[in-house]
C-alpha cells in the first residue's frame, strides 16, 4: 500500500492531547486588537477543542495524527 500524505497546512494549526481531541488556536486574534479588551484577548489566546462536526474533516487532513 503506498503512503498517506499528511496535509500540511492542518498539521500546522492542529495538536492532539492526551485523551485524543484535536485542539486549534481561536480565530480573532490576529490584527484590529486595541479595541478589544484585555480579557477577551487573553480568552483568545487559549486552545480550543475542535466541533466534533468538523474533527471527521480534520483527521482526514491528518491520518497519522
Amino acid at each position: 500500500m503506498p503512503k498517506v500524505k499528511t496535509r500540511r497546512s492542518a498539521a500546522k494549526r492542529f495538536r492532539t492531547t492526551g485523551s485524543g481531541k484535536i485542539v486549534r488556536r481561536r480565530a480573532f486574534k490576529n490584527h484590529l486588537l486595541q479595541h478589544k479588551s484585555t480579557k477577551r484577548k487573553r480568552d483568545l489566546s487559549r486552545l480550543t477543542i475542535v466541533d466534533e462536526r468538523d474533527e471527521g474533516n480534520v483527521r482526514l487532513m491528518l491520518p497519522y495524527l
